[in-house]
């Protein structure tokens, strides 16, 4: 058996193997009398088929598994004993040599290898990455006290219909009648909405309900109906308001603020705007420290100087996923991918350098974040603890949720044992002017 290695590059190498009939014949031996000792075959007992019918019969299979196994030891041992940083796994070389796969014969294979590059850079006070503060106007504050109110609203009676309400109507057609149907004004299409605006209880009106309600599934629904059905029908209905709804914000009292912020943690609008303050600045902090995470990353990325063999890494991909993405489809997401392939090499070599470890108790507590969250887009605050610790240990045990977890965690950690080491270039700015950061 014999290697040899081609180095094509810092990150590319190419290694030619060459077996002969002696290296593989004693492991062909061993494959045929494998399969005579499984063959089933008429006239013959188990495991007393002729070697030479068994010959015969799996030959070629057995050639084919023992030089195949014997590349794959080679293969194996040279990578571990050159200490190769091997990505993905070796792919056969595109120009390799061809073979006669015949009992007897030597053979030669080329293999391509790539391996990830071997960082060693070194981080200071001297490194500088920017960190944005966010000031919140009063404006912020009044939406984010308006929007806080209207989730925690209710539809009351109105006197006469605004665009953001709702209707509740009857619709007659002849004999036929749909009592009591939710209708939105928003949902009217455009054109015909003005007749709506400002409607009573009690009013009636001439309707053609194709040209009010477009989407024929919302028509269908609301007149309680099948879609056939309602395509044999007239369109021209005579509807009749029965009640408007209008949607209230929530009033400023304590029954609003306990179910806000809990019961007994508010008790005046002082301390309602003083908690929104610090609502508002809180998630300020949490989109600053987002943007920071995004901005270090680029920095670290750029400064580690990290490059990959991307020919061979595209080709590795479309192998290993066995066709399933084509290699237009590979090219279209490769910026993405690549650039979250750096951060994941750079990640790796900071978390060792830096020692960042990563706890159980880690990975509950950011599952327990994201299930409060969750919960809390529902209107559901205050959660109690247990379970969001069960809502949490589920995320987990899921294997896509868990690893994406699993590297929010990651990513956190080695971005605070950055910043403990860089110098922060901190700038005011305001929310607008954030948002539109690229």
């Amino acid at each position: 058996m014999n290697i040899k290695e081609n180095k094509i590059d810092e990150l590319n190498l190419e290694l030619t193997l060459s077996v002969a009939h002696e290296d593989y014949a004693e492991a062909k031996k061993k494959q045929l009398t494998e399969f005579r000792r499984r063959a089933e075959i008429k006239g013959f007992r188990k495991g007393m088929v002729p070697m030479s019918l068994v010959e015969k019969m799996y030959g070629q299979q057995a050639l084919v598994d023992a030089v195949n196994d014997i590349i794959s030891k080679t293969l194996g041992n040279y990578i571990e004993e050159n200490k190769l940083r091997v990505i993905g796994e070796p792919l056969p070389s595109e120009d390799g040599p061809h073979n006669e796969w015949k009992d007897g014969n030597d053979f030669e294979f080329k293999f391509d290898i790539a391996q990830n590059p071997e960082l060693t850079f070194e981080l200071d006070a001297k490194d500088e990455i920017v960190y944005y503060t966010i000031t919140a106007t009063k404006e912020a504050k009044a939406e984010m006290k308006a929007n806080m109110l209207r989730q925690y609203g209710s539809l009351v009676d109105g006197e006469a219909a605004k665009e953001e309400d709702f209707l509740i109507a009857d619709f007659q057609q002849g004999e036929t009648s749909v009592e009591g149907t939710y209708v939105s004004v928003r949902n009217i299409a455009e054109a015909v909405r003005p007749a709506f605006i400002g409607v009573k209880p009690g009013a009636e009106l001439t309707v053609n309900v194709n040209e009010a309600f477009e989407n024929e599934t919302d028509r269908a629904s609301m007149l309680k109906v099948t879609k056939e059905e309602l395509a044999s029908m007239d369109p021209e209905w005579k509807m009749t308001v029965i009640n408007v709804k209008t949607f209230e914000p929530a009033a400023l009292c304590q029954e609003t603020y306990d179910k806000i912020f809990g019961e007994g943690q508010v008790a005046d609008e002082a301390a309602f705007d003083a908690k929104i303050e610090e609502r508002l600045k809180a998630e300020y902090v949490s989109e600053a420290d987002y943007r920071f995470q995004k901005d270090a990353k680029d920095y670290l990325v750029e400064k580690s100087g990290v490059a990959v063999p991307e020919k061979f890494l595209k080709r590795w991909i479309f192998v290993a996923n066995d066709g399933k993405f084509t290699m237009e489809e590979i090219e279209k997401e490769w910026p993405m991918f690549i650039e979250d392939y750096k951060w994941q090499l750079v990640r790796e070599y900071l978390m060792r350098k830096l020692d960042v470890k990563v706890t159980e108790e880690d990975l509950l507590a950011s599952a327990k974040g994201f299930a409060a969250y969750q919960f809390a887009m529902y209107g559901m605050n205050n959660m109690p603890d247990e379970q969001l610790e069960s809502f949490a240990k589920n995320i987990l045990s899921q294997e896509k949720e868990g690893r994406r977890i699993a590297e929010q965690v990651e990513n956190e950690k080695t971005i605070a044992a950055v910043r403990g080491l860089v110098s922060l270039s901190k700038k005011r700015i305001s929310l607008n002017n954030f948002r539109e950061l690229k």
